[in-house]
């Protein structure tokens, strides 16, 4: 806790990140009462700069939040009308039959969306009646009360000079404190971290998993577009010992979403997650749809995998934990939003009840509780299987017995396997460069693929140089005397914006080099480091991406 003097502002309920499930909190609670006072901060430029999701919309979630959306003009338009998985070899396709998959992957009745634009919208509807939304406001650091609750935050401190120190224009910012704190910072969230391991949160929990997803938007050729379809595949680049795959959807104006994800328990250090997505898209299927049309934008995002088992705690002394600070993908639904709304009504159905009996700073267990017995809990509940099966048989023995265990876990309400555990986390995945080959990638040809520095322009991210860097090593040492000789430094490939680079000058020692510039808050590094020594922590308010329709 530092000793500068700050001024304190008091609100019922401060709740940080401007995402679905912080929006979804916000609205909630000012429907149950409309005298309440809300505050939502955001570290992003505009609510929206920061989110980044595939995405196809599960609207139950939002059903619940606003059963008249369709008459508040959300932005949701474009619904699910073809939806196809593939299993791809180097320059074929086989296509697996609907039929096939387990009723729960069934994209009838979703939308193709940008929730950066959804969310831009429920920010409007949450102003609309009465809760206060900043953005560019990055909250720092936490306040705790005198029983060690928490108890506020700090947002909107500004003006640090690289090393730390104040510069002349240097700004305090300001204390928020409310009766409940909810954390809605996404995946990795910097405040998270600190209080999960504050309250020994994840304690009866298993280990989180994560996978990198990165997406680019594409206009193609009008007669290349397919307005509504959605397109899952699995096999090459990626192959089938390490996990992941593709996501092609179809928005309208002749857009098309483009991603992959990759698990991050690869155990290569060589694996470079960026190229195998730029590989993809030389795929015959994917240049086809891509001839002739022109990348628009990209970024890139870490996103939960461990699902039910690894979900901690979620209310705490004074706050809870939101949407994806929790983990609450639906790993082989590739869906999060309709759970990440799901929560934010729960923690703020459990906030008003305690508010309305004077209570506050103490843990909010009716959260917790409906959060796992309620449409959260039996949504990830049937899927809890599928990544740690995964892990074990690899992609093609992952997708017969996950989809055989939730084909099983429909028709009969149990599930064949019990509850899997995940093993190793995914930084402890990485295995020493000596056990496996220097993968050679092809060059960026410009037209389907890309260099990474080119692609995070379109990401248009911008971080102030003069603040200190938001990408924190614990031991400076650490990446050229262990993670160099050890792993072959992964930094320098793991990573999707190109921050981290090992750099050799004539006749002088290695050094290792962080562009934090260029960081797309993807937050990658403070999850598969095997050292472990890298802490993502949030720069000053308004920096990082910018992105438009993500």
């Amino acid at each position: 806790m530092s000793n500068i003097e700050r001024e304190a502002v008091e609100y019922d309920v401060v709740i940080v990140g401007a995402g679905p499930s912080g929006l979804a909190a916000a609205i909630r609670l000012k429907q149950l009462d409309a005298d309440l006072d809300v505050v939502v901060l955001e570290k992003g430029s505009e609510v929206g700069a920061h989110i980044l999701s595939g995405a196809v919309l599960d609207p139950s979630g939002l059903d619940r939040l606003m059963p008249d959306w369709k008459e508040k003009n959300a932005p949701i338009n474009v619904k699910v009308k073809e939806d196809n998985f593939y299993i791809l070899g180097e320059a074929g396709k086989i296509r697996l039959p609907n039929w096939f998959m387990p009723p729960l992957m069934n994209n009838h009745g979703n939308y193709i969306v940008s929730m950066g634009n959804v969310c831009r919208w429920m920010a409007e509807q949450a102003e609309e009646i009465g809760v206060e939304v900043f953005p560019g406001m990055a909250c720092s650091e936490l306040v705790f009360g005198e029983n060690d609750e928490l108890k506020g935050v700090v947002a909107g401190e500004f003006g640090k000079n690289p090393d730390g120190t104040h510069s002349d224009d240097y700004e305090p910012g300001m204390e928020l404190h409310g009766k409940y704190v909810f954390l809605s910072e996404g995946v990795r969230g910097s405040l998270s971290k600190k209080v999960i391991d504050k309250y020994a949160l994840s304690e009866k929990c298993d280990v989180p998993k994560f996978g990198l997803g990165m997406k680019e938007i594409w206009e193609v050729q009008p007669e290349n577009h397919n307005e509504g379809e959605v397109t899952h595949t699995l096999g090459w680049p990626l192959g089938f010992k390490n996990s992941g795959g593709s996501f092609v959807y179809h928005l309208d104006n002749n857009q098309v979403y483009v991603g992959y994800i990759i698990d991050l328990n690869y155990k290569n250090p060589y694996l470079f997650p960026y190229m195998e997505f730029q590989r993809f898209k030389h795929h015959p299927k994917i240049a086809q749809l891509l001839k002739g049309g022109k990348r628009i934008a990209y970024g890139a995002r870490a996103v939960t995998k461990g699902g039910l088992q690894s979900i901690p705690q979620a209310a705490f002394p004074g706050g809870a934990l939101l949407g994806c600070s929790l983990g609450l993908v639906n790993l082989p639904r590739i869906k999060g939003n309709h759970n990440a709304m799901h929560s934010g009504i729960e923690a703020a159905d459990a906030a008003y009840k305690a508010i309305k009996v004077d209570r506050s700073g103490d843990v909010l267990k009716d959260y917790d509780a409906s959060l796992r017995s309620g449409p959260v809990g039996k949504d990830l509940k049937k899927v809890r299987n599928v990544a740690p099966l995964s892990s074990r048989f690899g992609p093609l023995g992952g997708l017969a017995f996950g989809g055989l265990d939730m084909w099983f876990q429909t028709i009969f309400g149990i599930s064949l396997f019990g509850t899997l555990k995940h093993g190793k986390s995914d930084a402890a995945a990485t295995e020493e460069a000596s056990k496996h080959k220097e993968i050679k990638y092809q060059k960026p040809d410009g037209k389907l693929s890309f260099d990474r520095l080119t692609n995070v322009s379109f990401s248009m991210t911008n971080h102030e140089e003069s603040q200190p860097s938001h990408l924190q090593l614990a031991n400076p040492n650490t990446p050229i005397k262990i993670n160099l000789p050890k792993y072959a430094e992964p930094a320098q490939r793991y990573c999707p914006a190109g921050v981290y680079e090992v750099v050799q000058e004539q006749n002088q020692a290695n050094r290792f080099v962080i562009n934090f510039q260029n960081c797309v808050h993807c937050k990658t590094c403070d999850i598969k480091d095997p050292s472990q020594n890298i802490n993502w922590v949030t720069p000053q308010g308004g920096d990082g991406p910018n992105y438009p329709n993500m």
